[in-house]
């Protein structure tokens, strides 16, 4: 985008220009959220099988080295078929979502195989993630006003304006970003990189 006013003024002479940095690097942080999911009839049942497996699977996270382990979700709901028009009643879920963390990128296969074969279910996302984002991030932002601050230079230069445009006000277009590299989960799990991207408007006199 690029937009010029001018009037008689030559210190009112503006210009508004869009700038735009990005960079590809590699994650240090594997995100992951799994579980168990029972069901049936009888809810004190289905509970303590949940409690059981949710349990072991704890513990072979633990025994992995993974101690970043929280508790995501954990909820019981009943569960309805219709047929014909009827509800039919067959009985309760129970779920429990543990989300963990790690640098070990390398181990992200061995823990949902672990997982599972401890009993686990549910293996409902992977995100990469790095754990410098905000440093890169900063460094996207000042390569998107070093974009905006070349345009101008070129657009005075096609003016035959002899001084370099000023910088005024700047706008930050974009947040920093969260982790938007993701997988649902299949080993052999691969990481890539991510994508870190900025954005800015910039207003310049000249």
């Amino acid at each position: 985008m690029a937009k010029y006013t001018s009037d008689n003024n030559i210190h009112k002479r503006t210009m508004t220009l869009t700038g735009h940095g990005e960079m590809d690097i590699s994650p240090d942080t594997v995100i992951i959220r799994l579980g168990v999911e029972t069901s049936g009839e009888d809810l004190s049942r289905i509970q303590a099988e949940n409690t059981r497996l949710s349990q072991s699977l704890f513990q072979a996270l633990q025994r992995m080295g993974i101690t970043n382990i929280k508790t995501i979700q954990y909820s019981i709901d009943r569960i309805y078929d219709y047929e014909d028009g009827r509800q039919i009643d067959r009985g309760y879920s129970v779920r429990n979502i543990l989300g963990l963390r790690t640098n070990n990128l390398e181990a992200a296969g061995s823990i949902i195989d672990a997982a599972v074969n401890t009993g686990a279910n549910i293996v409902d996302l992977i995100t990469f993630d790095a754990s410098n984002r905000e440093y890169y991030y900063q460094q996207a932002l000042n390569m998107a006003i070093m974009n905006a601050i070349q345009k101008s230079k070129s657009i005075a230069v096609n003016l035959g304006v002899s001084s370099n445009p000023l910088p005024v006000n700047i706008i930050e277009n974009t947040a920093m970003p969260f982790p938007v590299q993701r997988e649902f989960a299949a080993t052999p799990i691969m990481p890539g990189t991510i994508n870190i991207a900025a954005n800015v408007t910039v207003d310049f006199v000249y």
